[in-house]
């Protein structure tokens, strides 16, 4: 049964127990701070509590302006804060499988949040959805975790039926919480990675989203997630269909019993996943592909895996930084 079907919190309890019972101990590893002391990374100021704050930590120019003592608390650099990217523009509400892709979105963002999880580590998101770019503010602890998730599955369940309406490009997404998010962290950003069709008719140009997916990667650690359906990837003979672009609502008539019209789609769906890992590859970029017909959970660990192997043998003699 999809997510979009369950009740918030009874959705949230299978999530967990799916996630948590197959994947515990796969992602985690202690990130330790690059800096001796309580921190360098400078967070909300608050009022001075004399006897319990220390006098160095004071904002002599806060305190000038407002003429009360104020102090600037600082974030341990050991602190992990993680910002997902989740696209739930009109392309990601379709599914042929066993679950739609907004759910496996979903999902996955409920993966890295509750694998990415330690005290005192900060998760955020930025959902684009509607041609608009919602903030959900970066909390700690368990519970913000699922009011976040309860957040993505209500904004999953207002889908229009095409073309978004707001102005908030996927590229343009990727840009603004690389500006607004400066610490460094990681970013994650789950999307089908498809454009539309005037950005995606040359198969060989650079995608518009490649240049900020660039940026955010010289900075942070970056993980995409792409959604895929077996159905972006082929068609069955059934005869005429009539199919629908999720994005623009333009349709189109096929004939699915020629096999020329199968093999061209084929060929065409193929070269756009090449060329978005090459894209990715190029960015510098980690990358997991999710599929609705497949065992999501065991496709997440074996990347984990793979992922930390890689990243055992790329580490210099001596370090004592964990994965």
């Amino acid at each position: 049964m999809p997510l979009s079907q369950l009740a918030p919190e009874q959705a949230l309890r299978r999530l967990e127990l799916q996630i948590v019972r197959r994947l515990e101990g796969f992602l985690h590893g202690d990130h330790l701070s690059l800096l001796p002391g309580p921190g360098s990374e400078l967070a909300e100021a608050r009022v001075y509590v004399p006897g319990s704050d220390d006098v160095r930590r004071i904002d002599w120019a806060l305190s000038a302006r407002t003429t009360i003592p104020h102090v600037r608390d600082v974030v341990a650099d050991r602190e992990l804060e993680t910002w997902v990217l989740i696209d739930l523009s009109a392309s990601m509400h379709f599914g042929t499988a066993a679950m739609e892709k907004r759910d496996l979105a979903i999902a996955a963002v409920a993966t890295m949040g509750l694998l990415t999880f330690r005290v005192g580590d900060r998760f955020g998101a930025y959902v684009l959805s509607r041609g608009e770019l919602r903030r959900l503010p970066a909390r700690t602890g368990r519970p913000a975790l699922y009011g976040l998730l309860r957040s993505l599955m209500q904004e999953s369940g207002r889908a229009g039926t095409f073309a978004d309406s707001g102005p908030q490009t996927f590229a343009a997404a990727l840009t603004a919480m690389s500006r607004a998010q400066r610490k460094r962290g990681l970013r994650v950003v789950v999307s089908d990675f498809i454009e539309s069709p005037d950005a995606a008719s040359d198969i060989e140009a650079t995608p518009s989203w490649e240049r900020p997916m660039r940026q955010l990667a010289e900075r942070h650690q970056v993980l995409a997630v792409e959604i895929i359906d077996p159905r972006e990837l082929d068609i069955p003979n059934v005869g005429h269909v009539l199919v629908q672009d999720p994005e623009t609502g333009e349709v189109r008539q096929l004939n699915t019993s020629d096999r020329k019209v199968r093999r061209n789609y084929a060929v065409g769906a193929r070269l756009q996943r090449e060329r978005t890992a090459r894209a990715l590859r190029r960015a510098g970029v980690a990358h997991l592909v999710l599929r609705t017909d497949r065992d999501w959970i065991a496709d997440t660990a074996r990347f984990a895996l793979e992922h930390r192997r890689v990243a055992r043998r790329r580490r210099p003699r001596g370090s004592q930084v964990s994965p």
